[in-house]
């Protein structure tokens, strides 16, 4: 039977890639975006090039009255939702002392809040045919401290405690909760870092590489596969030893 998965954020880097790893395992896909138009609709043309289907939804996961009117437009569109991945989230760096309120709450809307209405929504989706798979893209920086991170450090450790709690409500309704935490990974932002501070991130890795966004997207794909039911609660750290 044919499984419906909505990913947060997917118009590009690593909710693109887990859109498109998805679909290639036989995933239609619900495409969640916040502002670029044109990229959501090439992730959607991908995933129909690969012969599943694919719907563009754009909304703020912030707002919740606009999650809920996504979800309610997801469920009338494919009548049911299997997997939710919770991607969509915002890194503005600032050490202490310059941390702005604005951009303060920004994240925390979005990466904590976001994460919340989402995960909300789909578990009350997913009650019915009580089995689901709820997958929280976290962060190595979660559990390490980088300076200039204070923020999006204590909203990735939120996302991998809201992960736990959430998995231990949800068991009984045969719905899984999982984090995943990537390290430094080869994506559109990763190309806005100064050169000489990438080269001293590559160095920090012990595999001395960063990783593609496919290979975190491989990662969730096999959380949302049937071997891996029995697991829940847990957060999957990516980072090709940083953390160790």
């Amino acid at each position: 039977m044919d499984k419906v998965a909505l990913i947060t954020g997917a118009s590009r880097g690593i909710g693109r890639a887990c859109a498109l790893a998805l679909a290639e395992r036989g995933y239609d896909i619900a495409v969640n975006y916040n502002s670029n138009d044109q990229k959501a609709q090439e992730v959607v043309e991908e995933i129909t090039a690969l012969g599943r289907k694919a719907v563009a939804y754009k909304a703020n996961t912030a707002d919740l009255d606009a999650v809920k009117q996504m979800f309610r437009a997801v469920i009338k569109e494919f009548g049911k939702l299997d997997v939710l991945v919770n991607n969509a989230g915002v890194v503005d760096d600032a050490y202490l002392l310059m941390i702005r309120e604005d951009s303060l709450s920004r994240s925390l809307d979005i990466n904590i809040k976001g994460y919340f209405h989402c995960a909300q929504q789909a578990a009350l989706k997913m009650f019915g045919k009580k089995q689901g798979k709820i997958i929280n893209i976290s962060s190595v920086s979660s559990v390490l401290a980088v300076e200039g991170q204070a923020v999006y450090s204590a909203t990735k450790g939120a996302v991998n405690s809201m992960t736990a709690v959430m998995a231990k409500e949800l068991a009984p309704k045969g719905i899984t909760v999982n984090a995943v935490a990537p390290g430094f990974i080869a994506t559109e932002m990763m190309d806005s870092i100064p050169e000489e501070l990438k080269a001293r991130y590559l160095e920090e890795v012990p595999m001395h590489r960063f990783a593609s966004p496919k290979e975190v997207a491989a990662a969730v794909a096999a959380l949302c596969s049937d071997d891996f039911s029995y697991l829940t609660g847990q957060t999957i750290v990516l980072d090709g030893g940083l953390s160790l």
